[in-house]
């Protein structure tokens, strides 16, 4: 159901639960002894310099006096004990004198490698204004550079050469226990700007960012992994700095064969992780994604995140539009990894809500690419993601062509998804011949970055004599016809996948279902502004992501229990008691205090040994 949003300012600084804002030093009276438990103190077994050097546990000059004592700080701060809000303002003087936002960027990579609950605080805090720097575009920027910029390794490095490593350089990172969310990246297709080689690490860092940022997942718990497969990038292969393998991408049974040895080593030394794959090329992510999905609990943003964000905005313009998913029509121009990864969620919500067949509920869709529309005809030109969209040629015999605009005269749609990365692609002409034929027409245009965006809102809307309901891939301010205003929705993958995997994690769910998605999908649409105000966004703002974050687990949790796919025990049925439940699972920006515990009798967490390789390594 719809949930009344708080402020900005409310929401940046208020903790996950109510418990640990007001009884920051008490264990939650119902929850307080879960593993994943974030309520009162924590150990800690390090004293000196080595706690300060340690990110998860550092507070810099925020140790408050008794701490300093206990850990034998006092020689090694400054006397004044400065609170978390004074570090924030501190931190951001600092990043605010960067120069551009490359080296904001830089500056933050630093922050997170000494403070970690400074780091997330500081972008809670300015999460509007600092989201494009730690994300795209600039981590684009930090990625085509990483092997000039690069100063220390993050996460860990797997590569094709050595695939009989792959299961011990893996067994570094903790105890079974240990992971509980892993990204995985070859590098082959990044953030719009291609082949980026063995830098991809980069982003599973920064995805893992966004999932703490976004739903509390402990940041310690997590690991970024690269696949290194080498790389098709003349530049890359020409750079004398390069710090990947110097070889054209391998590919065929032998990236088949690396691909599995790292998904069996990674469950067999982490069985309770949950995988996310990230921006792998076209021709893998979704042969890999429909390879692993019912073995284990994976997702791939590129292909499931951006499906399920565009197919709640859909939810709410369906709903504005009164108009049923099983009676829509939709046409994707542009049916690459995310425009068959809409298509497929949509079908997929189709099939879940009506009982039709998925085969049956993908005739509902037209996929347009470069040849035009889909056709069998096609063949062996059509991935494999594809297919499944191919028209049968007889349904288009006697029309005219096969572009864009033929394919919206013949077909009507209440629906248009645009992921082609062609600009202006929607034109006046296209815009208003599918406005002639339904009352609200329902128009994404979501190409990144937006340069690329298929149209601008604004053009949208004039087009449309604001009847036209629209979300984006990027962010757009309101606009505005005959002096009334609209919000433009921004179909934003951070309002979606954090949630779904926290779910996933804390339910230990055996897989990933379809109707689990399906009931993240419908849990963010509840959320959307639009169903109390048909002129604002579609969806809700990435500021409240935490919020949206616990309702889309909420929603996945009770799918993996009804399915019989969740194996954590003790999980609340009443929804209160889940809600309380997930929050206090969720880890906070926020300084915990410290109980002293000796090195002998403590676990890997006190001892600073999480996230760090070599500490506890596996056999």
């Amino acid at each position: 159901m719809p949930t009344n949003h708080p402020t900005m300012a409310h929401f940046t600084r208020r903790m996950s639960s109510v418990h640990k804002e007001t009884k920051p030093h008490e264990k939650h009276p119902r929850f307080g002894n879960l593993p994943l438990s974030t309520s009162g103190p924590q150990d800690c077994a390090l004293t000196g310099a080595a706690l300060l050097n340690t990110p998860y546990l550092n507070k810099g000059a925020g140790f408050p006096p008794e701490e300093r004592k206990a850990f034998k700080l006092t020689g090694l701060l400054p006397q004044n004990v400065q609170t978390l809000d004074q570090q924030v303002k501190r931190a951001y003087q600092q990043y605010s004198t960067r120069v551009d936002d490359l080296a904001k960027n830089t500056f933050m990579t630093s922050l997170g490698e000494q403070n970690e609950v400074l780091y997330f605080r500081l972008i809670q805090d300015h999460l509007k204004e600092m989201f494009s720097v730690i994300y795209t575009p600039t981590e684009g920027d930090a990625i085509q550079n990483y092997s000039r910029l690069f100063r220390k390794p993050e996460g860990c490095f797997l590569n094709i050469n050595d695939i009989g490593r792959v299961h011990d350089d893996l067994a570094q990172w903790g105890s079974p226990d240990d992971i509980d969310y892993i990204v995985v990246t070859d590098g082959e297709e990044i953030l719009g700007i291609g082949d980026q080689g063995v830098g991809g690490i980069l982003i599973s860092v920064a995805k893992l960012v966004l999932t703490t940022l976004c739903a509390g997942i402990h940041p310690n718990r997590t690991l970024p992994v690269v696949l290194d497969c080498g790389t098709d990038s003349d530049e890359l292969l020409n750079d004398d700095l390069y710090l990947g393998l110097k070889k054209p991408r391998v590919r065929g049974k032998e990236y088949d064969d690396f691909v599995d040895a790292f998904v069996q080593s990674a469950r067999k030394l982490y069985p309770k992780a949950y995988i996310h794959f990230e921006d792998f090329g076209l021709l893998n992510a979704r042969r890999i994604l429909d390879r692993y999905r019912p073995e284990i609990p994976c997702f791939n943003d590129d292909v499931q995140g951006t499906g399920c964000v565009t197919l709640a905005a859909i939810m709410a313009g369906l709903h504005i539009s009164k108009l049923k998913l099983e009676d829509m029509r939709m046409v994707i121009f542009g049916a690459g990894t995310a425009g068959t990864g809409i298509a497929d969620q949509v079908r997929d919500a189709i099939a879940a809500d009506s009982g039709k067949l998925k085969d049956e509920a993908a005739k509902q869709i037209w996929c347009v690419d470069k040849p035009g529309l889909l056709l069998k005809s096609h063949d062996d030109k059509l991935t494999h993601a594809q297919i499944a969209y191919a028209r049968d040629d007889s349904e288009w015999e006697g029309r005219e062509g096969h572009d864009l605009l033929a394919v919206i005269k013949g077909v009507k749609p209440h629906v248009l998804i645009g992921t082609s990365t062609r600009p202006k692609s929607f034109t006046k002409e296209i815009v208003q011949e599918m406005a002639s034929h339904v009352e609200r027409p329902i128009i994404f245009p979501l190409s990144n970055p937006t340069r690329l965006h298929e149209a601008s809102p604004s053009d949208l809307n004039e087009w449309t004599k604001g009847k036209a309901l629209i979300a984006t891939g990027s962010p757009f301010p309101p606009v505005k016809y005959e002096g009334k205003e609209y919000e433009i929705a921004e179909c934003n993958n951070s309002t979606c996948f954090p949630g779904i995997g926290l779910g996933c994690v804390l339910s230990r769910s055996k897989l990933l279902s379809d109707k689990m998605l399906v009931a993240a999908v419908k849990s963010l649409a509840a959320q959307s502004p639009a169903l109390r105000d048909p002129d604002k966004g579609l969806l809700p703002d990435v500021v409240n992501v935490r919020e949206i974050s616990v309702h889309i687990a909420k929603a996945v949790i009770q799918q993996a229990v009804e399915e019989g796919l969740a194996t954590q025990e003790g999980i609340p049925e009443g929804e209160e008691g889940l809600e309380e439940w997930v929050r206090e699972q969720m880890w906070d920006a926020a300084y915990r205090p410290l109980r002293f515990v000796e090195k002998s009798g403590a676990g890997r967490h006190a001892r600073g040994e999480m996230g760090v390789a070599g500490a506890a390594a596996q056999v």
